[in-house]
């Protein structure tokens, strides 16, 4: 039976993640292995400044007192005995859609799959709890499927947001491309009890960009998105207008 490394950034007693695994259960053997605690919007980060602990919960199932992408590096590298056939990171609980993948835990850890050579997908629940994580988990079953039949692109990652919806609800499933997203009011000044200041990054007004491809103009229409991400961040047309420029040294 093909092993399937399931992940994500909420920590190892996540509902999401364990609703992501039972569906895995109808294509591979899921093993679960993922942070010890939540580490969402740790973006792409390794824990290189102290040494990490592995911790068998139960059978198929262990948890890393590090990050996401920790966590798929030792994972493929050290826990598992096979290499996995597929990498899955999710369900989070809220959407991953426009800049969000640059900050987000679930998708840097498909991302990570992706440069160890493993096809990799990220799958996030967009709209405010309760969530249907039912709904997500139908939708990753049978993308799996279709990744392991017709496999993907070379250093390409698919991030899917699933609108908040049971399955009656929502709409159809759109390839878009990512979108823009800027937070209006997202630091927030606080103050401690002795009067010092201190600033909370989170909240905010979303803006988004007038797209009408994006992946939230997918989940706004109730929509499936699904977006293909490349490893390679290179803008090839502004590599090939700034090759024009001289420099006098």
């Amino acid at each position: 039976m093909l092993t399937i490394l399931v992940t994500n950034d909420d920590g190892v007693h996540a509902p999401g993640l364990k609703a992501l695994s039972e569906a895995m259960q109808e294509v591979g053997r899921p093993v679960i292995i993922a942070p010890e605690t939540n580490n969402s919007a740790v973006s792409h980060a390794l824990t290189m400044s102290r040494p990490l602990r592995v911790k068998k919960i139960e059978p198929d199932v262990y948890s890393i007192d590090g990050t996401p992408t920790d966590c798929v590096n030792l994972g493929i590298g050290k826990v598992l005995d096979e290499k996995p056939m597929l990498l899955v990171s999710g369900i989070n609980p809220g959407g991953n859609l426009g800049d969000d993948v640059h900050y987000s835990g679930t998708v840097s850890a498909a991302i990570e799959g992706t440069m160890l050579g493993i096809p990799s997908f990220a799958v996030s629940v967009a709209g405010d709890g309760p969530f249907h994580f039912k709904t997500a988990a139908r939708l990753a079953t049978e993308l799996a499927k279709q990744i392991l039949d017709k496999g993907l692109p070379r250093d390409t990652l698919l991030n899917v947001n699933v609108p908040n919806l049971p399955p009656e609800a929502v709409g159809d499933v759109r390839f878009t491309r990512q979108g823009r997203r800027v937070y209006e009011g997202a630091i927030k000044e606080t103050f401690d009890p002795w009067g010092r200041k201190h600033f909370w990054i989170g909240g905010g007004i979303p803006t988004w960009d007038k797209g009408t491809d994006t992946d939230a103009a997918a989940i706004l229409d109730n929509s499936i998105s699904i977006t293909p991400i490349h490893l390679d961040l290179t803008n090839h047309k502004a590599l090939k207008n700034l090759s024009g420029w001289r420099f006098f040294l």
